[in-house]
């Protein structure tokens, strides 16, 4: 429960805090003009990210990952090879205005939410 706090805190940050300016722009808006407070905004993201964690428990768990660099590398390896190539492959459409900032931002986003549920899973064991 806390890995999934922590990855949805760090979201909310991330994109209302943090990067409000530059995801806006490389969404191809501005800060005041992005639509982000229909309940599929607040609730979708949480939803997604309860399923990257509890995933990530389970293959941790079947691979015995229990140390912090056994965490980070698994961390590193699947945010990097899934999350970060997925998000830039979906970034990478002609209605998105800057695709690879978009992806970089986003998928450093989910890089460093993985990072950070992995070693609390690591943590809590």
């Amino acid at each position: 429960m806390l890995a999934f706090l922590a990855y949805s805190v760090l979201g909310g940050l991330w994109f209302t805090v943090f990067f409000k300016r530059a995801y806006a722009s490389y969404l191809g808006k501005t800060p005041d003009t992005l639509n982000n407070t229909s309940p599929i905004y607040m609730a979708g993201p949480a939803v997604c990210s309860l399923v990257i964690t509890v995933t990530t428990a389970w293959l941790m768990q079947a691979l015995g990952i229990r140390t912090y660099a056994a965490a980070l590398a698994f961390a590193l390896m699947i945010g990097v090879g899934y999350l970060v190539a997925n998000t830039v492959n979906i970034a990478i459409n002609p209605n998105m205005p800057q695709p690879l900032r978009y992806g970089a931002l986003v998928g450093a986003f989910h890089l460093t939410g993985l990072l950070l549920v992995s070693l609390i899973l690591v943590a809590c064991e």
